[in-house]
C-alpha cells in the first residue's frame, strides 16, 4: 500500500510579525510529484524549507516518511531536535536549490562525491565510481572531471541533482530549479526531473514550468498568502481553475 511521503498538518510560519504560513495542509504519497505554484512572495519556498527543517515551524506537524522532521513527541509535547539529529533526518532528503551552489574548487565529481565522503564515510573509490553513475545518469557522464566554471547553468544544475542523489534520498525537493536559467538551458534540466518522476521518485517541486506541471505532476498546488487556495489534478486545475483567485494567477501565466 502507497504510504505517505509528506504529511503537513495545519503547518505555521513567520517572520517577525509577518505569518508567511498560515495553515498548510499538504499530503503527498510515496511515488508521487507534487508541484506547487503561486505568485511571489505566496510561500512556496518557505514551505518547501520547513519540509526538511532548514526553517522552523511555529505551529503545526510536518512528517517525512511517517516521522516528524525537526521534533519528537515527549510527554505529549513537542521538543525540538538537536542540530545533529536533524541532520541525520536531512540524509533522507535531497534538496535542489534555485543557485546551484557548487564548490567552485572541486571537479562535478568531487562535487557529487563530498557528502557521501564526508557524512556516510563513504570511502572515495566507492563514492567516485557511484559518483560517476550519477553524473552519467544526469547526462554528464563525460563532464565529472570539469570545474563549474566550465559547465553551462544547466549542467551546473544538474550536477547539483545528481549531487543530492548521492545521499540516496527518498524524497527530492526542487525550489525552482530552472527559475536562474537561460531558456535554453531550462529543458535539460526538466528532462533529468522527469527520468527521475518515471522512476519513481517522491518529489516535490516549487515551479514555474507549467508544462511541467501539467505533464509530471500527480498534484497541483496553488498556494497566495501563506495558505493552499487550490489543489487537485493539474490538468484539471490548469484547465478549469475554481477559484478566483487561480483564475487571475493562471491568466497571466499561460
Amino acid at each position: 500500500m502507497t504510504r505517505p511521503m509528506v504529511e503537513a498538518v495545519d503547518v505555521h510560519k513567520r517572520f517577525g510579525h509577518v505569518e508567511v504560513l498560515r495553515g498548510v495542509d499538504m499530503t503527498v504519497m510515496a511515488g508521487e510529484v507534487s508541484c506547487v505554484i503561486g505568485p511571489s512572495g505566496s510561500g512556496k519556498s518557505t514551505f518547501l524549507r520547513c519540509i526538511n527543517h532548514l526553517e522552523r515551524i511555529d505551529a503545526g506537524e510536518m512528517k517525512v516518511d511517517g516521522h516528524l522532521i525537526g521534533y519528537k513527541m515527549h510527554g505529549g509535547k513537542l521538543h525540538e531536535l538537536r542540530e545533529s539529529d536533524v541532520a541525520k533526518q536531512r540524509r533522507d532528503i535531497g534538496m535542489v536549490f534555485q543557485r546551484f551552489n557548487l564548490f567552485p574548487h572541486m571537479t562535478a565529481v568531487e562535487n557529487v562525491m563530498e557528502a557521501p565522503c564526508t557524512v556516510r564515510r563513504t570511502s572515495r573509490k566507492a563514492a567516485r565510481e557511484s559518483a560517476l553513475g550519477l553524473l552519467e545518469r544526469v547526462g554528464l557522464g563525460h563532464r565529472g572531471d570539469a570545474y563549474p566554471t566550465q559547465l553551462s547553468g544547466g549542467q551546473q544544475q544538474r550536477v547539483a541533482i545528481a549531487r543530492a542523489l548521492a545521499m540516496e534520498p527518498r524524497l527530492m525537493l526542487f525550489d525552482e530549479p530552472t527559475s536562474a536559467l537561460d531558456p535554453e538551458l531550462v529543458g535539460e534540466v526538466l528532462d533529468v526531473m522527469r527520468e527521475l518522476a518515471r522512476d519513481g521518485m517522491t518529489m516535490v517541486v516549487v515551479t514555474h514550468e507549467m508544462g511541467f506541471a501539467r505533464e509530471v505532476a500527480d498534484s497541483l498546488v496553488f498556494m497566495d498568502e501563506g495558505k493552499i487556495v487550490e489543489a487537485g489534478a493539474p490538468r484539471e486545475v490548469l484547465s478549469n481553475p475554481q477559484h478566483e483567485r487561480t483564475q487571475a494567477f493562471l491568466s497571466k501565466v499561460l
